[in-house]
């Protein structure tokens, strides 16, 4: 999962690109990159946060009134400073891009690519594949007299042979702004606009609250398998969508996305407050009385909130966060998780001391987090603790782009919500269901549906077999040099302390 914006206006974006790309933060703490076009690309990307690489200086140099910027979250490969994004090539015309998601069909796009085109990729991001694809569509019409039907035909070839997740938005140089997503719609991306006294500016992002820091209207979702391209003239052409069915997946509204995001016409934090209620009857089941519901901040916020409206219990914040700390699940180590959990949780022990504690989290994904989670209110002095996933549990890897592919790392592919409950230190656990979560998020308002695969094992992209089993040789290759797999470990009663996932 990764953070995307591009801009296209009268003057200058560098600015607004990095204010953009820090309201997305949340999305991707690995890496950043900004690029912009004048008479030539100007370049910047580094490891770290929006703040570590973009300095003052750096934005000196970023000039152009049309560019991208990208907040990276490593989900396959490493970690090295050449595989931040945006990539460039400099045929045809010069191209610049970003993307958001997971290509699954990576091998065989790459080979195509190198027997056909004759390009051999230089990195494993698959970026790449997505972005020379559509360079070597484009180098088949007419250059000398390039046509937005042109354009969009380059765009549905790339969509018919790079398969998987992704939101792009590419600039094509002394053309204009292009944005398209994957034929089913799986990853987020806004159209926006803000008017000035020299004319409009043009805003592509992964999320809508990029659009409330600058002040630009929203104008429209990015349609599953639609391309909008905005010319020299900042008219804006749409290419007509796909027409198979939006699979939008569901993650983005229960953790990745930010509450005061709206996606898809539902503000992300109403929908959080109905995955708690919906809760409710789950809870009442179980017999457990809580004293007070508390919530693992942020994202567990509006899900505790609603459950305990529904339920009559009070709400409390009784873990107090370090705001100054990243989101301990795009971490890409366990022990990297572990520790962030340790320094950012802080309970109130006022509250906590001897009282029956419903905790609310996003969901339960390892386990080894939640398990910290209960051990730090046990430690405070908590009479009974009950844990409270607003998601299924996740028995299925997910290969659009957020970090748990291997079925080794999810506790809930492995065991029984009695064993997790052991595992995890809980008196009890509580999952949301995956049918109430489905009937939530069905087709409804002409939006389209949910890609439910990380909960149910169907995936929208069809068989899966073959991209699984290569995700699993890459992570068993990069971590050869590690003590063994990561692997969910033993949940009887004196279970090791994992070293990893």
């Amino acid at each position: 999962m990764c953070g995307i914006v591009g801009f296209y206006g009268p003057d200058d974006v560098a600015h607004d690109i990095v204010f953009g790309l820090t309201a997305l933060q949340h999305r991707g703490q690995d890496a950043a990159g900004i690029a912009t076009f004048d008479d030539n690309f100007h370049l910047c990307k580094g490891n770290g946060l929006i703040s570590d690489v973009f300095r003052p200086k750096q934005l000196k140099k970023l000039k152009g009134n049309i560019g991208i910027g990208h907040a990276r979250y490593t989900t396959q490969g490493s970690n090295d400073a050449e595989l931040a994004q945006p990539f460039t090539t400099s045929y045809p015309f010069g191209l610049a891009m970003v993307h958001n998601g997971n290509v699954i069909n990576f091998r065989s796009a790459a080979k195509r690519l190198h027997e056909k085109y004759h390009v051999l990729p230089k990195t494993s991001n698959d970026l790449e594949l997505i972005m020379y694809t559509f360079a070597s569509e484009l180098r088949l019409k007419n250059l000398d007299n390039l046509s937005v039907i042109d354009i969009f035909d380059a765009v549905e070839t790339t969509q018919e042979l790079v398969k998987g997740a992704y939101a792009t938005i590419t600039v094509i140089a002394g053309h204009g702004l292009l944005a398209f997503n994957d034929p089913l719609g799986i990853r987020p991306l806004v159209l926006g606009r803000r008017d000035t006294e020299r004319g409009p500016i043009y805003a592509f992002a992964s999320e809508s609250t990029c659009f409330d820091y600058l002040g630009f209207e929203f104008i429209k979702n990015v349609g599953p398998g639609q391309a909008i391209f905005i010319d020299q003239n900042f008219q804006v052409h749409y290419k007509n969508p796909y027409s198979l069915p939006k699979n939008f997946c569901v993650f983005e509204h229960i953790y990745f996305a930010r509450e005061d995001s709206t996606i898809h016409g539902r503000l992300v934090a109403r929908e959080r407050v109905r995955l708690g209620k919906m809760l409710a009857r789950k809870v009442i089941e179980s017999g457990i009385q809580p004293d007070m519901v508390i919530d693992v901040p942020s994202s567990g916020y509006f899900a505790a909130s609603g459950l305990a409206e529904a339920i009559g219990v009070p709400y409390r914040r009784a873990l107090v966060k370090n705001n100054h700390m990243g989101r301990s699940f795009i971490v890409s180590s366990q022990a990297g998780r572990e520790d962030i959990v340790k320094k950012k949780l802080n309970p109130i022990r006022e509250f906590v001391a001897g009282k029956k504690i419903a905790v609310v989290d996003d969901s339960i994904v390892r386990g080894t987090t939640s398990r910290r989670i209960v051990r730090i209110l046990r430690e405070a002095g908590a009479a009974e603790v009950y844990f409270i996933s607003s998601a299924p549990p996740i028995t299925s890897p997910c290969i659009y782009g957020i970090d748990m592919a291997m079925s080794t790392e999810l506790i809930a592919a492995n065991y029984t919500e009695e064993e997790i409950c052991r595992y995890i230190e809980a008196d009890k656990v509580i999952y949301q269901s995956v049918e109430d979560l489905q009937e939530l998020f069905a087709e409804e308002r002409g939006h389209g549906g949910s890609c439910f695969a990380c909960f149910t094992g169907q995936y929208p992209t069809g068989d899966v077999t073959k991209y699984l089993r290569h995700i699993q040789e890459e992570r068993q290759s990069h971590r050869s040099d590690k003590k063994g797999p990561d692997v969910i470990p033993s949940v009887s009663a004196k279970a090791p302390e994992p070293t990893e996932h």
